[in-house]
């Protein structure tokens, strides 16, 4: 049986925001306390299981995040988070008090949902949230963050990562007006699923990552 006093704490956010600098620090603040804590992050790419996602986001399927419709995307990252689940962390949640994930099915509904009519959103949440939590039996996070950084701003964060090679970026990130889409269906997700939001720029320009980590690390230890 699981530990039910573990919690699943997922950070996500657009391309560049930080997520994967966030959820570290979150994990080693909560240690600091006493807290058991770990982080895992998706896609697996070091793990078989990320082929198809590889495949699509490097355009071997399109050129164009529309060329693989929302349920078919959604699909390749699913099956490689319950990949990751079975072998390796599902047995975390007999002996942790926290688990931190960068990046979750959440992502799906950032960045697939973004493809779908606004009509048909809600329909979409529904059977994403039917395939990976009930029928795949990953478990639900308990809170999601959403690190809010202006597109704008992420795409000078990608650029720098980059070193200005545009050929780096995939599929999403070299489409601007793909990544401003999926921008507005978080702020969905904000309104209607319960994500908290963090902004993490002030003036035009990315806070610190202390100051956006103490935020977060509030509102974990708030909310527990």
């Amino acid at each position: 049986m699981a530990n039910n006093n573990c919690r699943l704490i997922v950070i996500d956010g657009l391309d560049g925001s930080g997520k994967a600098t966030q959820s570290k620090l979150l994990a080693e603040r909560l240690n600091e306390k006493g807290f058991k804590s770990r982080t895992i992050s998706f896609p697996d790419y070091e793990s078989d299981s990320s082929a198809l996602v590889k495949m699509y986001l490097s355009g071997r399927l399109g050129s164009n995040p529309d060329d693989v419709n929302a349920y078919a995307a959604s699909s390749f990252y699913a099956v490689d988070r319950v990949a990751s689940y079975i072998n390796t962390w599902r047995k975390y949640y007999e002996e942790y008090d926290y688990i931190i994930a960068d990046r979750y099915t959440t992502s799906n509904i950032i960045h697939q949902m973004a493809k779908v009519p606004e009509p048909e959103r809600q329909s979409y949440i529904d059977w994403l949230f039917d395939f990976e939590y009930n029928r795949l039996e990953l478990p639900a996070p308990d809170m999601v963050v959403f690190l809010d950084v202006d597109p704008v701003i992420s795409q000078k964060l990608i650029f720098g990562r980059y070193q200005g090679d545009e050929s780096k970026k995939d599929i999403h990130e070299r489409d601007f007006a793909y990544l401003m889409r999926c921008r507005d269906s978080a702020v969905y997700a904000i309104e209607n699923l319960g994500w908290v939001r963090i902004d993490c720029t002030c003036n035009g320009e990315i806070r610190s990552i202390e100051d956006i980590g103490s935020d977060i690390f509030s509102l974990v230890a708030d909310n527990s």
